[in-house]
């Protein structure tokens, strides 16, 4: 009953709508300034960074979204009048066990995943690791990239999808919304501009995976585990020079990109292995109804929360 949450709130379709819409506005703006520049992303991030540092840099493309993270939540708490737990989980409690395991296990298979595949093609990195670089990076991506991070899944798979379940009645339609819009608020990225629109299919993939993760658990814990590991290892694991990211990290990749089985295994290979492994150790069943079914009205809702609280 994770969309449910919202119930304890203050209702109101414009306390849905006002973060969202202002925030998809800023994405637009981004994007179309993005395309009509006369200079590339990759050569405006590569000018930023030799003028202020691949740390300062990352600092300001961090910041703005980590700040978010507190405006989603206190626009939670003041205006919806909602708990932070319920827009965190289903649960009583934020299951923090739930989040550490998301992010061990998936931050452990990126570095094994890596050093595999640096171990098969070399020739594709090098060794850049500069310990008096590397710990200010660290320091700044410890602090900035999980809120960066949980400021899209507060935003994408808690705000909105529990705001758009409310109204629509149903799971499909906030799954389905959120993880367009995930992908799609990636489109400014170098990466794409770099590999073309074909790499949207690994962020709308990857907000379909987070998307599913948050139903079938009832909560935001394992995704907000796995999306920071994903970004936090990979910004001190693996930097290039055409990605979001360019880092003092531990290696450069250095091959050409092309969009490959590389971009589809994580998205139709890794990902489904991942839903089977949590669903066998948090018992997940009702698939259907937990991704498909019906949201309950607040009437229904309030009278489980009645008769649970009288048999407690």
């Amino acid at each position: 009953m994770y969309i449910e949450q919202g119930y304890k709130g203050s209702l109101g379709l414009w306390k849905y709508l006002f973060l969202p819409i202002g925030f998809i506005a800023f994405m637009a703006f981004n994007y179309l300034a993005t395309i009509n520049s006369p200079v590339s992303v990759e050569d405006t991030l590569n000018q930023l960074i030799d003028q202020l540092g691949s740390n300062i840099v990352l600092i300001i493309l961090l910041a703005p979204l980590a700040a978010g993270l507190f405006v989603v939540l206190g626009w939670t708490y003041l205006v919806h009048q909602q708990s932070i737990t319920s827009l965190t989980t289903s649960r009583k409690r934020i299951d923090w066990k739930r989040i550490f395991f998301a992010f061990f296990l998936w931050g452990g298979l990126t570095v094994l995943l890596t050093g595999i595949d640096i171990y098969f093609s070399p020739e594709d990195y090098v060794w850049n690791f500069d310990l008096q670089k590397f710990i200010p990076l660290a320091i700044i991506a410890i602090i900035l990239i999980p809120l960066q991070t949980s400021f899209e899944e507060y935003m994408f798979r808690g705000h909105i999808m529990q705001g758009l379940g409310i109204f629509a009645k149903n799971r499909w339609v906030p799954l389905f919304v959120t993880s367009i819009l995930f992908g799609l608020m990636h489109i400014a990225n170098p990466e794409v501009e770099k590999l073309g629109l074909g790499i949207m299919v690994f962020y709308i993939g990857t907000g379909f995976f987070l998307g599913i993760l948050t139903l079938m658990d009832e909560g935001l814990e394992l995704a907000l585990g796995f999306h920071a590991a994903n970004n936090l290892i990979t910004a001190l694991l693996v930097t290039a020079d055409w990605t979001a990211f360019q880092t003092h990290s531990v290696y450069k990749d250095i091959a050409e990109p092309v969009i490959g089985w590389d971009i589809l295994i994580p998205i139709f290979v890794v990902f489904p292995l991942l839903l089977v492994l949590f669903s066998r150790k948090y018992g997940w069943k009702n698939w259907k109804e937990k991704l498909f079914g019906r949201v309950m009205s607040e009437e229904e809702f309030n009278a489980i929360n009645e008769s649970e609280s009288k048999l407690v």
